[in-house]
């Protein structure tokens, strides 16, 4: 593995798991904190709005600063879809099927992911669905 392959392979490690620390300091790890969250006709929990916020908010002064620059720190080009104003019917399936998940479980696959530094009975199911899901979309999107 040469030097630039090995300093891509570290910051994506390292981005990860400074990613995981803050789901799980945000409690993004706790399905019950997500679902209450997504509670708005319950018992809704406006905290995560805040994690929310600092995310979009971070996104908006950063990226357009970062996409001026020539290339990535440590790739060889931006990898950017080549279309910004075209949502696909695959997109919005896609996108609504994992709501739709999330929303019934609580989990997505970052913070179940993370969750395996303290894994419970929940993690050891979701975790085998994600990855048939991904072998699933996998198989339906080679073109």
């Amino acid at each position: 593995m040469n030097w630039h392959a090995a300093s891509e392979k570290a910051a994506a490690l390292g981005a990860g798991l400074v990613f995981g620390v803050g789901l799980a300091l945000a409690q993004m790890t706790d399905p019950r904190k997500v679902l209450g969250f997504l509670d708005i006709t319950g018992r809704w929990d406006p905290s995560l709005a805040l994690v929310l916020g600092g995310a979009v908010g971070l996104s908006l002064l950063t990226f357009h600063y970062i996409l001026r620059l020539p290339r990535p720190l440590l790739g060889e080009r931006f990898d950017l879809p080549a279309s910004r104003r075209v949502l696909e019917p695959k997109l919005l399936i896609g996108s609504t099927l994992f709501g739709i998940g999330w929303g019934i479980s609580g989990y997505c696959p970052g913070p179940a992911l993370a969750q395996l530094a303290a894994p419970n009975a929940e993690t050891w199911l979701f975790l085998p669905a994600l990855i048939a899901g991904s072998v699933i979309a996998r198989g339906i999107n080679r073109d």
